[in-house]
């Protein structure tokens, strides 16, 4: 059977969200839709669809016209075990205590580690990017240091790993947020097949604008591993939400922006703890004063 994609970018996560929404109506029906940042700093978001027969030209181009895409490119996709390809691709990730790796490499855990059970999905977070790995990294020298937060929350959680890590430590209420349906779907069953049901609680989202996580709050460890405008949106909500004495794990940021994104905590009574650059992305471990 063949699969064809139908690619465009535009700029703005709402404007792109808007048209991957616009794409699940058109005729024939998409049998995925995604909608993703591109990482380069240029503000342009990736919204694509996989079809299973060529889809339309002329409602591809009048929803690129209505929500100022760009126009789309139509492709056909040779035939590929995409399941096998993805597999072959993804290999476990090490990151301190953590190992991140997908069911195919189940037979590859070492013994001296606190496995997570991570498949590649649609929500952002499989291990193997420079963020993710910044985040457990951060947690794991947190850990080793002594911190022992009453409460968690993993805001923007993608795939629910670094929430499922966190769970693995302690045995305390771990709240797993995100704006997205699917990704919220995603997290659950990753937290079902790495047996944390009861421990980890997944929850729709903006921020913490839910009635879950203003109960649990305060926050001895606070996960926000998003990108850098919205981390600064969040800089006042954080620093109310955090425990005195809590840490907020933030990542999702290329190098450069990581002392704009540290200055907005700063300014919110918070202090910068610890900071480690993977790649071209950085991680940063703030602080809230006893």
């Amino acid at each position: 059977m063949p699969t064809f994609t139908a690619l465009t970018t535009l700029e703005g996560k709402d404007a792109a969200e808007a048209l991957g929404a616009a794409m699940e109506r058109l005729t024939p029906e998409p049998t995925g839709v995604g909608v993703f940042e591109i990482e380069d700093g240029s503000g342009l978001w990736e919204v694509g669809g996989y079809f299973t027969e060529a889809p339309d030209a002329a409602g591809l181009a009048l929803l690129a016209a209505m929500h100022g895409a760009r126009d789309f490119t139509v492709s056909e996709l040779p035939e590929t075990d995409w399941v096998a390809k993805v597999r072959r691709e993804l290999a476990p990730v090490e990151a301190g205590r953590f190992f991140v790796y997908g069911s195919h490499d189940a037979d590859r855990v070492p013994a001296d580690c606190i496995p997570l059970l991570i498949e590649a999905s649609m929500a952002f977070g499989t291990g193997h990017h420079g963020t993710t790995q910044g985040c457990l990294r951060a947690l794991d020298r947190l850990a080793t240091a002594g911190l022992a937060p009453r409460a968690v929350a993993d805001i923007g959680c993608g795939t629910a790993v670094l929430a499922m890590a966190a769970a693995h430590l302690w045995q305390v209420p771990v709240l797993a947020s995100d704006i997205d349906p699917v990704a919220v779907e995603v997290a659950e069953a990753n937290v079902a097949a790495g047996g944390l049901t009861g421990r980890v609680h997944c929850l729709e989202a903006a921020g913490f604008d839910h009635p879950a996580l203003a109960e649990a709050a305060p926050f001895g460890l606070v996960f926000a591993n998003i990108l850098k405008t919205p981390l600064i949106a969040l800089a006042p909500l954080i620093a109310e939400h955090l425990d005195a004495g809590g840490v907020a794990i933030l990542s999702g940021l290329l190098n450069e922006q990581a002392d704009e994104v540290a200055a907005a905590y700063v300014e919110n009574g918070l202090v910068v703890h610890d900071q480690e650059s993977i790649g071209d992305w950085t991680t940063i471990c703030i602080r809230k004063p006893a």
